[in-house]
């Protein structure tokens, strides 16, 4: 009559005398009986389980309005039979609130019990048989650049309007980066209109072998070459489906060391155990298990050997992605096509360069951009603004930038500011520009509808210009956002460049911002779909929605998916939306300024780092939000979007003075370092601490500011071949005892050299991580670790983060100050060397004018690398494209790991003075200001 599930082993044995076992309590079917200890099992688990209260509700009243019998049928197909839990794929996704008929009338298996109670709504009672009917392969053909299969299914699936016939196209576009995808081949279906970059290499040897299934249900499979390791297997999941608002397809997953797939708060490592992301851009304050403000359907999966492969789905639709501990992923996107690219790696570093070479490597901000930015929503006036500045400015905190949120402007009106509350905001902007400082401003993409016609230029050019969204008739969609009714530019209409051109150009006149921070832009609605709600066809209430989506529906808190945009539905675009906010915003700021800037935006899609950066939204003053900042600051890194940060201290909620100086050492390591709270929260800037605080804030923000050069140089790195700025410890160290590297999320490194462990816990002082199998030093006291690889107690003391140097190391510093623009007018560099156990190092300098567009493609910029071997230090120029008016002088070297004193130190064949510390075993240097621009040897 079925099967019953031995509790210890996990596995599938056979049926004694029709009785099921649920863990140690028996079902008996026999005589129309049941025991009641399971059913109270289950009504204990579902009073423990509210997240599940519903779904239990809702299940056991259809479940007892039946005869006791009904209850314990579950499929007896023998296609069903010895389906493990693990390889059990949802046949019924779009809710949890299934029954054995409506399984059933789907052609699925039903099997309602479970292994262990904490299962319970994690694996899936409704799930595909093995011989479930989907397509089959009718042809397969070979082309020049790889091959091309017809696709067919005689059957219709449970969802409406199947196409029954699709094409495969498989082409191999380079040795690294293979393309496949799958559409209709009759009729022509939204695709995501992204500039896309063609392999810089033609295909030689690849490493990778594709194979389709000429017999049964179709399958591909993507295959390592040189390991013989499956990188990309659909046999043995769910069927493909493929219907005109339903589109499902799975893989295999070579190991369960899995990640990416945002925007996502949680660990870095995503969980196999039955995770469900959802992908779908939202105005949603970050927690767990909700979709967010970004979509980025690339995931990263690091192999047994400790290679890695990266796979991205082309598509923006709606889409939920779901991790089992086959481990297996299954894709379910609402439209579209599948467009896959699979990179080959093979190490994680290399997958992020040819991922990043495919939607676009990340553009390189202007030098002040990377030093400390100040804001708050809540100022509330300019005096208050100039107030906050003057004060961090005595405090000599490290500051470059100031900010002002959406409190600056004239009713919240885009591309205004208040003349009553910030009437002198053009001497504040000119002040800080006096000492050296920057100004950014919040812009949100509602424009408002309610001012008197011809007032308002935003609005009267917009409609002028025909940009903005329409709704399902073609009036425009209005919604509310800060200013009231508001409409939203159509990032795609031909004419919305120029007309965001002008209105940033025409503000500027007025305020002389030095970039834009790009909020709201989901885009963000205080009301769902609409003022008037939406039509309510398909495109707004689809068959199927991803199960755990914010507000339940596509419409929650944004704009009708049936809106119509120049180039489609928003139904299709809305996961880009912001994207082309950033573009047009990036663009307009090249043509005012004539020189590098940023675009921070919230909402984030492929490609995004092209144009801009991203802050992670809208946070707490809370302990587990600066834990969970470092996951997401390495997520984004996977995104090909490096400039990123998290509000430091926490936006809501009031911080400590404990909670905000551990945030700014952290934070002093986020690639984009800004400090940002609202208006209900108490002040937070680092002038408003006691003494004691501000002391250990100023020296982080001194310790970010004499590192600026060797993040200036990472930031180079990404905007060149793409490599991430931040990087998890196991991009260094694959392989390690355990797989402990690939479980490591609290601990991350700024290129090879650096990694960083902070204290996340209140009371702090020592703090658990992990230490890689390598030569370490202490960065402040120089003290040499050599590791075999282990966890090991981390000192964090209040005064500072924990920062360790990986022997083998060379990266430039410089003498800080309060803003990049006075450390560039005398810069003193130095170079700090950790030698590896064999005595050697290697290391590189970038340096251009930090403003100029285009330097690196210009040839405007200098490029040295560093070696050292047998006691010596060489300089080799690489590059000499330009030529700094203040010179590049070398003031210090600092030698770390050199086991007894030198006789002499020599510089060029000239005698230096130096200094040796016989207990840290370090050697200092006097550089004696000789230029970096002319090869230099240092031999001791």
């Amino acid at each position: 009559m079925g099967l019953k599930t031995n509790e210890e082993k996990d596995v599938l044995v056979e049926p004694e005398d029709d009785v099921f076992y649920y863990g140690k309590c028996v079902w008996s079917c026999r005589g129309q009986r049941i025991s009641l200890i399971p059913i109270l099992t289950i009504i204990a688990i579902v009073i423990l389980s509210v997240s599940f209260f519903l779904y239990t509700v809702v299940f056991l009243d259809e479940l007892l309005s039946k005869p006791f019998n009904s209850a314990c049928e579950i499929s007896t197909q023998p296609q069903c039979d010895n389906i493990p839990e693990s390889q059990r794929f949802d046949c019924f996704p779009e809710t949890y609130l299934v029954t054995k008929e409506k399984c059933e009338a789907r052609g699925c298996c039903w099997w309602p019990f479970l292994s262990r109670p904490e299962m319970l709504g994690k694996v899936p009672w409704c799930f595909y048989s093995r011989d479930y009917q989907g397509y089959i392969v009718d042809s397969l053909n070979q082309t020049a650049t790889g091959m091309t299969a017809m696709l067919s299914r005689s059957t219709k699936s449970s969802w409406p309007n199947d196409i029954m016939t699709l094409q495969l196209d498989v082409n191999f576009e380079s040795n690294e980066r293979l393309h496949f995808k799958i559409y209709d081949p009759h009729n022509s279906r939204y695709e995501v209109p992204l500039k896309l970059f063609p392999a810089s290499e033609p295909v030689g040897a690849p490493d990778y072998d594709v194979s389709i299934a000429k017999q049964g249900p179709f399958s591909i499979t993507v295959t390592r070459k040189s390991t013989g390791q499956k990188l990309f297997e659909t046999a043995g999941t769910s069927p493909l489906i493929f219907a005109d608002q339903f589109i499902q397809i799975s893989t295999v997953l070579s190991s369960p060391f899995v990640y990416g797939l945002g925007e996502h708060r949680g660990s870095f490592l995503i969980d196999t155990n039955w995770t469900k992301l959802v992908l779908w851009n939202v105005d949603h304050p970050p927690e767990r298990n909700v979709n967010l403000y970004g979509f980025h359907p690339f995931y990263l999966n690091v192999e047994g050997d400790g290679k890695a492969h990266g796979v991205f789905l082309l598509n923006s639709n709606a889409m939920a992605v779901e991790v089992q501990p086959f481990p297996a992923l299954t894709y379910r996107t609402t439209g579209g096509i599948l467009d896959f690219y699979v990179f080959m790696g093979p190490s994680s570093d290399n997958v992020i360069q040819q991922y990043t070479g495919l939607i676009g490597r990340s553009f390189m901000p202007p030098f002040w951009a990377l030093g400390f930015h100040l804001c708050r929503w809540g100022y509330q006036s300019s005096e208050r603004t100039k107030e906050i500045i003057d004060r961090n400015r005595a405090a000599n905190m490290p500051y470059d930038t100031q900010w002002n949120d959406i409190d600056y402007m004239d009713r919240h009106l885009d591309w205004t500011y208040d003349h009553d509350h910030y009437s002198s905001l053009m001497e504040v902007v000119q002040d800080l520009h006096n000492h050296g400082q920057h100004y950014v401003m919040i812009v949100d993409p509602g424009i408002s509808i309610e001012q008197t016609p011809g007032s308002y230029q935003p609005y009267d050019e917009g409609i002028r210009d025909n940009v903005f969204v329409k709704d399902y008739n073609g009036s425009l969609i209005v919604g509310v956002v800060w200013p009231g009714k508001t409409v939203f530019p159509d990032w795609t209409h031909p004419n919305v460049s120029d007309y965001w051109f002008r209105q940033a150009s025409r503000f500027r006149q007025q305020i002389p911002y030095d970039g834009l921070w790009i909020d709201m832009n989901e885009p963000s609605n205080f009301v769902d779909g609409s003022t008037i709600g939406c039509i309510g066809n398909d495109l707004d209430d689809p068959p199927f929605v991803p199960v755990g989506i914010v507000g339940g529906k596509l419409t929650a808190k944004t704009l009708c998916p049936s809106a119509k945009q120049y180039l489609s539905y928003h139904y299709n675009l809305h996961a880009m939306y912001g994207y082309g906010e950033m573009v047009a915003s990036m663009s307009a700021l090249k043509k005012i300024l004539q020189k590098r800037s940023i675009v921070i935006s919230r909402s984030t899609f492929p490609g995004s780092g092209v144009h801009g950066g991203h802050w992670t939204g809208d946070n707490k003053a809370t302990w587990d939000d600066l834990m969970y900042s470092v996951s997401g600051i390495m997520n984004f890194q996977l995104f090909g979007i490096p400039l990123v940060g998290a509000d430091i201290c926490g936006f809501s909620g009031d911080t400590t003075p404990e909670l905000c100086a551990r945030w700014m050492q952290l934070g002093a390591f986020y690639p984009f370092m800004r400090n940002h709270n609202d208006l209900t929260a108490k002040d937070q800037d680092p002038a408003a601490f006691d003494s004691k605080t501000q002391d250990i804030i100023r020296e982080a923000l001194n310790l970010r500011y004499t590192l600026l050069p060797f993040l200036y140089y990472l930031f180079f790195r990404s905007h060149v071949d793409g490599s991430p700025v931040v990087r998890p410890v196991f991009f260094q160290y694959p392989v390690s005892d355990y797989n402990a590297t690939l479980t490591v999320d609290i601990q991350f490194m700024w290129g090879s050299c650096l990694l960083i462990t902070p204290a996340i816990s209140q009371d702090e002082t020592v703090g658990l991580g992990y230490l890689p199998k390598d030569t370490w030093y202490d960065f402040f006291t120089h003290e040499q670790n050599q590791s075999s690889g282990q966890w090991i107690n981390f000192d964090t003391p209040a005064e500072r983060i924990n920062l360790k140097v990986r022997g083998g190391s060379i990266f430039p510093v410089m003498e800080p100050n309060v803003t990049t623009t006075l450390m560039r007018k005398n810069p003193l560099f130095g170079l700090f060397v950790a030698l590896a156990t064999d005595g050697t190092a290697s290391g590189e300098l970038y340096w251009d004018d930090g403003d100029q567009l285009d330097a690196y493609e210009s040839g405007m910029y200098n490029h040295v690398s560093f070696s050292v071997q047998k006691n010596t230090l060489q300089s080799i120029v690489v590059k000499s494209g330009y030529i700094s008016p203040e010179g590049m002088p070398l003031n210090r070297v600092t030698v770390l790991g050199v086991s007894s004193a030198p006789q002499s130190v020599v510089i060029n064949k000239k005698k230096a003075n130096y200094r040796y510390d016989l207990g840290s075993q370090t050697i200092y240097i006097d550089g004696g200001k000789m230029s970096l621009l002319s090869p230099i040897t240092i031999g001791w």
